[in-house]
């Protein structure tokens, strides 16, 4: 038996993420900033670089408390009704229980691309969404494999963390894209006179602009492929039923046609890419989710191992 193993490494990656989910609101208010002072100093305006802490600062808090609205809103998903979605809910419901989990809000995105996402800032406030394609083509030991995965997103405590990349990653890439934009187009009209430091912290100001887009959406992809092992591993654990979960993402992966309402920002919140971007041509290094065929082996290599 390797359960306990497992179980203390899910124990200690639970305690690992609040400490994480802080690092990278601190990192975001460095980042931000950064940018502001930059700027600030390039234009020689002190008020750029308080509006950048302050609103920092205000992304910090949206991030903890909206995330999931946002995520939500983003992806279309509506209520799942109870007396609708009846399997979906008794599969939620028994599913909890045996984690000793909170029932968690139940969403229902309308989309054919068999796909599903957890989301909230704790297990008190979770949300668990599924799309309608998944539904249609999952069976039910298949749907407990997934919803067993997204309860472990919720177990693990990956959905603040996860969450909040989707707001505070995004906003890093928005505010880079308006200070460089706005740098370029004033170019002509800045005094020519300010000297050699100007210069410096003009050319300091752009690298950093154009490099924090690119270290959030590191961070972004990091944080979401290790966070998919240990998912689908303490999913199994949870139906003591590998097999299930492996057979639903052979189906999901099998569906080529991406989400009608995926994005880039919220690509690496789902069991599997919604983008359905990646191939053999693409570096690992930036895709949002480990390989399903990896994902799927080590889940099958678990039924020996029970």
């Amino acid at each position: 038996m390797c359960y306990n193993t497992n179980m203390a490494t899910v124990y200690t990656h639970q305690s690992s993420n609040v400490a994480k989910t802080y690092l990278l609101m601190g990192l975001f208010l460095a980042v931000v900033g950064g940018l502001g002072y930059f700027v600030s100093a390039y234009y020689g305006n002190p008020g750029i670089f308080y509006i950048a802490i302050i609103f920092s600062v205000v992304m910090n808090v949206a991030s903890f408390w909206w995330s999931d609205k946002i995520v939500l809103g983003m992806s279309k998903a509506k209520p799942a009704k109870r007396e609708e979605f009846f399997d979906l809910y008794t599969v939620t419901e028994n599913l909890s229980i045996s984690a000793g989990l909170p029932m968690p809000a139940i969403y229902v995105i309308d989309d054919p691309a068999p796909n599903a996402f957890a989301t909230g800032r704790n297990k008190e406030h979770a949300v668990v969404a599924v799309t309608t394609g998944l539904l249609q083509k999952l069976d039910r030991p298949e749907l407990e494999g997934v919803i067993a995965h997204e309860l472990s997103h919720i177990g693990n405590r990956d959905i603040l963390l996860m969450s909040a990349v989707v707001v505070l990653v995004g906003f890093v890439s928005i505010i880079s894209d308006m200070f460089l934009r706005s740098m370029w187009f004033s170019g002509g009209s800045r005094d020519n006179n300010r000297g050699n430091a100007g210069g410096v912290l003009a050319i300091l100001g752009i690298v950093l602009i154009i490099l924090s887009p690119i270290i959030a959406t590191l961070i972004k992809l990091a944080i979401s492929r290790r966070r998919e092992y240990l998912a689908d591993a303490s999913g199994a654990l949870l139906t003591r039923y590998p097999e299930g979960l492996a057979n639903a993402l052979e189906k999901i992966s099998g569906y080529n046609i991406p989400m009608k309402t995926a994005n880039t920002a919220t690509a690496h919140l789902f069991i599997s890419n919604p983008l359905k971007s990646g191939g053999a041509s693409v570096s690992n290094l930036f895709q949002t989710h480990p390989p399903i065929a990896e994902r799927i082996k080590i889940l099958r290599g678990m039924n020996g191992t029970r």
